[in-house]
């Protein structure tokens, strides 16, 4: 079973074990249409996973307020937040101010309850839906992958495994050099607004009936549409699928910008690599959380 290899194995191995496995390609699109779904439903919680800083910030803030929560100690407040950026060399303290007020600005977070310290934030309840779909996503697929039921398992109770989930699962991302820094193409499009979506939109668009030498022929063809959709302006998203074609990531199957848009094999594979490699890490750690109850649980409490 999956499952059981993946103990055995290193981990690049484990992501060659993960790719190479028969319903890999299924879960990618599960993948890549949930998030595309969760950005037309909540665009701006969503916003938070489709770029790189913003996600790795997201990651850093998260696994700091849930492991807080558990022991009583400090949450998260403006000042938190540029300490872990610059920790965690993610961004420096500044932009990881405006990250802070940003999300404050637009109720992502909201003030901690009067007992807490002042300053102190807490995701707020249309981000905490947000990131429950996002946890339960990406167990949904590793069960696609292998059989599993994690995804129906966290869907019956995140209340006790999302607090223990979301730091064994930070941690390890955040210490990720590979997640830290996909490839080239992927990089092209991570480390910009909304670019991460749409990567997502691209892969989701995959017509799986149509051949392409070398590629994937997508359902996309106008950037208008596509920029509208993502909310970016038409001139970034043309320079940014530019920048792809020049490294051969993507082109035109007849006119540029009246045909539709084909993926390279190399960029769905780095695609594909990045998800895996977060697979990978939401595989260890259900597996360490398991049968570990949270402090509020008494002892009548199922075990996973």
């Amino acid at each position: 079973m999956f499952e059981q290899r993946l103990r055995l194995v290193p981990e690049a191995s484990g992501i060659d074990r993960m790719m190479a496995a028969e319903t890999f390609a299924d879960a990618i699109g599960l993948l890549a249409r949930s998030f595309i779904a969760s950005h037309v439903a909540a665009p701006r919680p969503s916003a938070l996973f489709a770029s790189q800083q913003r996600w790795l910030l997201s990651q850093a803030a998260l696994t700091r307020h849930f492991r807080a929560a558990r022991i009583g100690g400090p949450g998260v407040s403006r000042r938190v937040v540029g300490h872990l950026a610059v920790q965690h060399n993610i961004a420096s303290r500044n932009t990881a101010y405006a990250f802070f007020d940003e999300i404050l600005k637009y109720g992502l977070v909201l003030p901690a309850p009067e007992e807490s310290r002042v300053g102190d934030v807490v995701p707020a309840p249309e981000a905490m839906s947000v990131l429950c779909l996002w946890y339960e996503v990406h167990l949904a697929a590793l069960d696609c992958i292998d059989g599993g039921d994690r995804g129906s398992r966290f869907r019956s109770a995140p209340e006790r495994l999302l607090p223990l989930l979301a730091p064994a699962i930070g941690d390890r991302l955040l210490a990720s050099p590979e997640i830290r820094m996909p490839g080239p193409l992927y990089r092209i499009f991570a480390w910009t607004d909304a670019g991460g979506h749409l990567m997502d939109r691209l892969v989701a668009g995959i017509d799986r009936h149509a051949s392409q030498l070398g590629g994937y022929l997508t359902d996309v063809r106008s950037i208008s549409h596509l920029a509208d959709f993502l909310a970016l302006s038409r001139a970034h998203t043309s320079r940014k699928l530019t920048e792809a074609e020049s490294i051969g990531g993507l082109g035109w199957n007849g006119r540029r910008g009246r045909s539709r848009i084909w993926i390279s094999d190399g960029f769905y594979r780095e695609y594909a690599m990045a998800q895996a490699r977060k697979l990978i890490i939401f595989h260890e750690a259900f597996a360490e959380i398991e049968g570990q109850p949270s402090k509020r649980e008494d002892e009548d409490c199922a075990v996973l």
